[in-house]
């Protein structure tokens, strides 16, 4: 049997008002009447509507997610803490898969969804600008990853330069003085703001080492294939780094392979810093160092950021957020201790 807000507010003996208003998380309830209620919920098991509560709001409850892989494991992480932190909310989290193509992005960022969801979290790759400025759905949209648009939108990144530079910075304390950059994209219509690249740049140069264009290993994607390829494309031009900062964990997975197999070791010969900090790098039969983003942090700035835009219309958005990162060291630049 369905248990009521009437059953509840008997149990407590309380109004039906006074129910509802700590059902629905109201300020003004005093400590001791909110766990009086409580207690009367928590011993008949009543659960709210959850529909109806978003209806009477003119909600649907739910929104959208979109990211460019969902077989990369890091958006797969981002999407869980994005799905974890509107549970908080009681909001449900729809996933859109846009393979990192302008077009998908595009369809996706005019709300062509936009009656069943209140809200758009995007992790763009190849959209531009003009693409979003010229914007005519009102459903609110918050905007995630390295790529900068000065647009009215919020944006939610960690701070890519600096962490870039703190990868390079810890390479070079560990006494590495030729250190390649993995993962400049070779397509130039796909090209985030390159953040990570020019933090390596200045880094070195902040050193008074140099960046010469053959310590760069241009890439087509970001995954592990990506990876063993430019590493073996550098190697073979006669280039032997002592050093790598990789785009991401899964560029440097693919770099650790190959340097395994033309038979240099890993901190030894070659030490390496990845990015992202998914779960691959930490059971590797050399584990990577990293820099790790706080995507608990990021989750939770852009589902609230989402909600403030949809409780606030009036605000003016545009801001810029950011979250923190770590560098967690590991065998691939320490050794095995």
């Amino acid at each position: 049997m369905r248990v009521s807000l009437k059953d509840v507010a008997e149990r407590a003996g309380v109004s039906i008002k006074t129910v509802s208003n700590v059902v629905n998380d109201y300020r003004h309830v005093t400590p001791a009447m909110r766990a009086r209620v409580q207690l009367a919920i928590d011993e008949l098991g009543y659960r709210p509507n959850l529909t109806a509560r978003h209806l009477r709001k003119g909600r649907t409850g739910i929104i959208a997610l979109a990211v460019p892989e969902l077989g990369n494991p890091y958006f797969a992480e981002l999407a869980g803490a994005v799905i974890d932190a509107a549970a908080e909310h009681d909001v449900t989290v729809l996933l859109d898969h846009t393979r990192g193509e302008r077009e998908q992005e595009i369809l996706v960022s005019q709300g062509f969804r936009a009656r069943v969801i209140d809200g758009l979290i995007l992790s763009p790759l190849e959209l531009e600008a003009e693409d979003l400025r010229g914007r005519d759905d009102d459903v609110p949209l918050v905007l995630l990853g390295e790529r900068e648009y000065d647009l009215p939108y919020d944006h939610i990144a960690i701070d890519n330069v600096a962490a870039a530079r703190t990868a390079v910075r810890h390479l070079i304390g560990r006494g590495r003085t030729r250190i390649a950059y993995l993962g400049e994209r070779t397509d130039a219509a796909n090209r985030p703001a390159h953040l990570r690249l020019a933090g390596w740049r200045a880094q070195l140069a902040e050193a008074g080492l140099p960046a010469p264009d053959a310590l760069v290993g241009p890439t087509g994607g970001w995954d592990r294939g990506d990876g063993a390829e430019a590493m073996a494309r550098m190697l073979d031009s006669g280039m032997r780094p002592d050093a790598v900062f990789a785009y991401n964990d899964l560029v440097a997975i693919g770099a650790m392979r190959v340097l395994h197999e033309r038979g240099l070791r890993v901190p030894w010969d070659v030490a390496v810093v990845g990015f992202d900090d998914v779960a691959e790098g930490r059971f590797g039969a050399v584990t990577l160092t990293t820099i790790s983003p706080d995507k608990q942090a990021i989750a939770r700035l852009a589902v609230e950021s989402l909600l403030r835009r949809l409780e606030r219309p009036e605000e003016h958005p545009g801001r810029e957020l950011t979250a923190a990162y770590r560098l967690i060291e590991r065998e691939s630049t320490l050794g095995r201790r």
